[in-house]
C-alpha cells in the first residue's frame, strides 16, 4: 500500500510541475503563441503530422494526432508561415505576432496531372529535423496500391515490406520487429489496445483501409508515452468522418467486400464514420455442402467467415474542446456440424475509446481517455450426449490523461499518466454430459492493475543539435506482488549539413502480461498470461544509431541504422509443456534472455511518376534458456539458438508507376533467408511391449538446427481509373507470386516402408507449399 502511494505522489509531482510552470507562461512575455488545427479542406477531417514553419526564423512544429500545434514566436514581427503536407497543397499565411493568435488551416489535396510530377517543398524534411529515428509512417494510398495476396489491402503486410520487420511465415499478419516475438507488440486501434490483430487464423489483419487514417510504426525509439512491450509500438488512427458532406467508399475483393459511409451530423461541427467488411466463405461453401447433400462419399466443407465494423463520432463543443468516441467490433467464426458431432469457434476483439481534446491555453493541450478493450476465445463442441466448451480472454479497463506543453519556440514537452485494469481469464475449462453424471470445470481468474506516468522533452539546443529525452515509471501489481519499472528513453539528432542528419537513441521497456503459445505463430487460441510471483516482468534494451540523407535535390531519401537489442526475463515454455487445463500454467514455463543485432539500409522515392522503396536488413536474433530455478531443465541444453523467425537477410523492392492519370501499376519483390526449424539428425527403435510393432523415435541434437530454403517472391498489379458520373472507382489486377515459387511453408517426414515385409526403410522429408500463383481481380469505389 505504501509504495502504491509513493507511486501516485510520484505522479501528481509529474503533473502538477509543468502545469504551475505552464499557468507561470502566462505572465506578459516578449513572445506571443500561434496555435490551431490544420484540417482537409474537403471533409473537415483533422491531419495528424504537418509540417508548420516559419522560414525566416528556422523554426517550426508538427501537428499532434488531433491535428493540433502551437509555436511560440517573437511579439510584434510580421510572419510567414507555412503548413505543408505530403498530398496536399502548400498554404503560407502572413501573421502579426502583436497577441496569441489562433490561426486554424484548411488544406487542399493536390490534384496533380501526369505533367505536374515536381513536388517543390522537400517531403523527407521532417524526417532529418525530427531527433527521433525507427520509425515508419505509411498512408492509405500506398497501402491500396501495393500488390497483395488475394488483393486485400492490408497495412500490416505493408509495413513487413520495412527494413526491421519480418513476417512468422508466407502470408501471416504477425510482426517480428528487430528480433523480438509477436506478442512484444503493442497494437493501439484509435488508443485501444489490441491483443490479436488478425483474421483468417492470422494471415490478414483486422484493419480496414477505408477506416484508417494514420498508420505509424515505432521500432525502437519509443516516446515515452508508450510502454507495456519490448519491441515496437503501432499505432493506428481511424478516421473521423466527413464534415463537409454525406460520402462513402468501398471495395469488392475476392475475399471479402467492404462499405464505409461517412457524413457530417452538424456541419463543420460534428460527423461520423462507419465501416464494415465481412467475407463470403460461408456463402459459397454453404451451397456446395447443400448441392452434394445427398452424396453419401461427400465431407461437407466448415462454415469459415469474419467481420468486423469501426464506428466513430466526433463533436466540436467550442473552440477548446472536443469529443470523440469510436468503437471496433470484430469476429472470426469456424463452424462444423452433422448428427454426430458439432464443433464452434470463434474469436475476435472489441474496443471503445471514449476521448476529450481540451484547449487550457495556446500552450498547453490536454487529451483525456476512457478505454475498453476486449478479446477472448471459445471452443464448443459437442459430441452424442457430451458437451466440452473452452475459452480464454483478457479483459482491460483503461484511463489515459496526457498532455502537451510548448513553453517556447526551443522545447515541446510532453507528460501524462495512465492506469489499467486487466482481468484475465485463463484457459476455462467445462466437461459435461446431458445426464449429468459428469461434470468437470476448471481454469483461472486473474486481476491485474497497470500503472505509467511519464514526461518526454523535445528540445532544440541549436540549428545543429536537437534531443528528446524521456522517462517513464511504470508499475504492475497481482496477487500481490508489485513489480515496479524506470524506463529511460534518449534520442540525439546532430544535422551535419542541410541534407544530412546523424542519429542516436536508447529506449528501456517492460512488459508485465506475455502471450502463452504452443506453437511457432501466433494463433487465436494463444492465451494472455500476467506477471506474478514466479513470472517476473520482461525487459529489454535497445540502442541504435543512423545516418539520414536526401538525395537529388529531395527526390530521394536514403537512411541506415544499425541497432543491439538485449532483453531479459524471456519466457519459453519446456518441452511436452501442458498449456491446456492445467491451473498452474508458470510451472510450464522456463526463462532465459535473448539479444539481437542488425543493419538496415533504407532508400525511398516520393517525387515524380515512379515512387516506392529498396529495403534491406541484415541481422541475428538468439535465445538462450539456461536458468532451472522453476524446477524445469534448460531448453537446448541451456545453449543459445536462432528462434524460427531468426531471418540472416531480408530484401523488399517496392515500386508503383504511374504511365496516365488513369493507368498505373505496382511491382514487389522480397527475398528472406529461410525460417530456422528443428530437424531431426537421427531415430532410434523403442520395443515397448512384446508382440506390438516397434516405435520409432526422432533425435533432435538442438533445437531450430536447420533452415528451410531461401523466400523469394514477386508480385505486380495494374490498375485503371474509373471515371464514373457518381464518384470514383478503380480495378485492380494483381498476381501474387507471378513466378509460380515454390516457396516451403513448413517440412514434414514421410515414413518409406518395404511393401512385402512392412518394415521401415527410411524417412523421406516432403515439403508443403501454401500458395502458388494467384491472379485476383478486385474493384474499388468512392461517392
Amino acid at each position: 500500500m505504501k509504495k502504491t502511494l509513493f507511486l501516485w505522489l510520484c505522479v501528481g509531482m509529474a503533473v502538477w510541475a509543468p502545469l504551475r510552470c505552464a499557468q507561470a507562461q502566462q505572465a506578459p512575455s516578449p513572445r506571443h503563441t500561434l496555435s490551431g488545427y490544420v484540417k482537409d479542406a474537403e471533409t473537415g477531417e483533422d491531419l495528424i503530422g504537418v509540417t508548420v514553419s516559419v522560414p525566416s526564423l528556422k523554426t517550426g512544429a508538427v501537428t499532434n494526432e488531433y491535428g493540433f500545434y502551437s509555436l511560440s514566436l517573437p511579439a510584434g514581427d510580421s510572419l510567414t508561415v507555412e503548413f505543408y503536407f505530403i498530398g496536399y497543397e502548400k498554404v503560407a499565411q502572413t501573421v502579426y505576432m502583436d497577441r496569441d493568435r489562433r490561426l486554424d488551416i484548411r488544406l487542399r489535396p493536390e490534384l496533380l496531372s501526369i505533367e505536374q510530377v515536381v513536388i517543390s517543398t522537400d517531403p523527407f524534411q521532417e524526417q532529418l529535423d525530427a531527433p527521433q529515428m525507427s520509425v515508419e509512417r505509411l498512408s492509405m494510398e500506398e497501402v491500396k496500391s501495393i500488390p497483395v495476396i488475394f488483393g486485400e489491402a492490408d497495412l500490416v503486410k505493408v509495413l513487413q515490406l520495412k527494413p526491421g520487420v519480418q513476417s512468422g511465415s508466407e502470408g501471416s499478419s504477425g510482426l517480428y520487429v528487430r528480433g523480438g516475438g509477436a506478442d512484444q507488440n503493442l497494437i493501439l486501434l484509435d488508443e485501444a489496445l489490441v491483443y490479436n490483430p488478425s483474421h483468417l487464423f492470422g494471415f490478414f489483419s483486422i484493419f480496414n483501409p477505408d477506416a484508417v487514417k494514420d498508420v505509424t510504426l515505432y521500432k525502437g525509439d519509443f516516446p515515452a508515452k508508450f510502454g507495456g512491450r519490448l519491441s515496437s509500438v503501432l499505432d493506428v488512427r481511424l478516421k473521423e468522418g466527413n464534415k463537409q458532406k454525406f460520402s462513402g467508399e468501398g471495395g469488392v475483393g475476392l475475399i471479402s467486400s467492404r462499405l464505409t459511409l461517412e457524413a457530417p451530423l452538424a456541419k463543420d461541427k460534428a460527423s461520423f464514420i462507419v465501416s464494415g467488411r465481412r467475407t463470403y466463405f460461408d456463402l459459397i461453401t454453404r451451397q456446395i455442402n447443400k448441392a452434394n447433400e445427398d452424396n453419401p462419399d461427400y465431407d461437407p466443407i466448415p462454415d469459415y467467415y469474419f467481420y468486423d465494423l469501426n464506428t466513430k463520432v466526433n463533436v466540436e463543443l467550442d473552440e477548446k474542446n472536443r469529443l470523440f468516441l469510436s468503437g471496433y467490433f470484430g469476429r472470426d467464426v469456424f463452424q462444423f456440424n452433422n448428427d454426430n458431432f458439432n464443433f464452434n469457434f470463434d474469436w475476435g476483439n472489441a474496443t471503445t475509446t471514449l476521448r476529450w481534446n481540451h484547449i487550457i491555453n495556446p500552450r498547453l493541450f490536454m487529451n483525456a481517455s476512457f478505454i475498453f478493450s476486449d478479446y477472448k476465445y471459445q471452443i464448443k463442441n459437442q459430441f452424442n450426449a457430451f458437451n466440452f466448451n473452452i475459452g480464454s480472454g483478457i479483459r482491460d479497463y483503461n484511463g489515459k490523461l496526457d498532455f502537451e506543453y510548448s513553453p517556447n519556440s526551443k522545447h515541446f514537452i510532453q507528460f501524462g499518466y495512465q492506469h489499467t485494469y486487466h482481468q484475465f481469464e485463463v484457459s476455462r475449462l467445462r466437461f459435461e454430459s446431458e445426464d449429468g453424471r459428469v461434470d468437470f470445470e476448471s481454469g483461472q481468474n486473474f486481476e491485474g492493475h497497470e500503472m505509467g506516468a511519464y514526461i518526454q522533452d523535445d528540445i532544440d539546443w541549436s540549428e545543429r543539435w536537437r534531443s528528446e529525452a524521456g522517462l517513464r515509471v511504470s508499475a504492475f501489481g497481482n496477487q500481490g506482488k508489485w513489480y515496479y519499472g524506470i524506463e529511460p528513453r534518449l534520442s540525439v539528432r546532430w544535422r551535419a549539413s542541410d541534407k544530412t542528419s546523424f542519429k542516436a537513441g536508447y529506449a528501456l521497456m517492460n512488459q508485465y502480461v506475455h502471450l502463452v503459445s504452443n506453437s511457432g505463430t501466433s494463433l487465436p487460441t494463444d492465451i494472455w498470461y500476467p506477471s506474478n510471483r514466479v513470472v517476473a516482468p520482461q525487459q529489454s534494451q535497445q540502442i541504435a544509431m543512423g545516418m539520414s540523407r536526401t538525395l537529388a535535390k529531395g527526390s530521394f531519401f536514403f537512411n541506415t541504422e544499425v541497432y543491439y537489442k538485449w532483453m531479459a526475463n524471456q519466457i519459453d515454455y519446456k518441452d511436452g509443456a501442458q498449456l491446456f487445463f492445467n491451473d498452474n500454467l508458470d510451472t510450464e514455463f522456463v526463462f532465459g534472455k535473448g539479444w539481437g543485432y542488425g543493419w538496415e539500409v533504407y532508400l525511398e522515392k516520393k517525387k515524380g511518376r515512379t515512387t516506392g522503396w529498396i529495403g534491406y536488413t541484415l541481422s541475428w536474433t538468439f535465445r538462450q534458456f539456461a536458468d532451472s530455478s522453476n524446477g524445469n531443465a534448460p531448453i537446448n541444453n541451456g545453449k543459445a539458438f536462432f528462434p524460427r523467425y531468426d531471418r540472416r537477410h531480408d530484401v523488399s523492392v517496392v515500386l508503383m508507376h504511374r504511365f496516365t492519370e488513369r493507368w498505373s501499376a505496382g511491382f514487389n519483390f522480397v527475398f528472406g533467408t529461410g525460417n530456422a526449424f528443428s530437424l531431426p539428425t537421427g531415430r532410434f527403435i523403442y520395443q515397448d511391449l512384446p508382440g506390438k510393432d516397434p516405435v520409432v523415435v526422432p533425435v533432435y541434437p538442438e533445437r531450430n538446427n536447420y533452415r528451410l530454403p531461401d523466400y523469394h517472391r514477386a508480385d505486380i498489379s495494374l490498375t485503371y481509373k474509373l471515371r464514373p458520373r457518381w464518384g470514383e472507382g478503380s480495378l485492380m489486377f494483381s498476381v501474387y507470386n507471378v513466378y509460380n515459387r515454390r516457396n516451403a511453408f513448413f517440412v514434414y517426414f514421410e515414413e518409406v516402408k518395404d511393401p512385402d515385409t512392412n518394415q521401415t526403410l527410411y524417412f523421406q522429408a516432403k515439403q508443403v507449399t501454401l500458395f502458388p500463383i494467384i491472379p485476383t481481380f478486385s474493384l474499388d469505389f468512392k461517392f
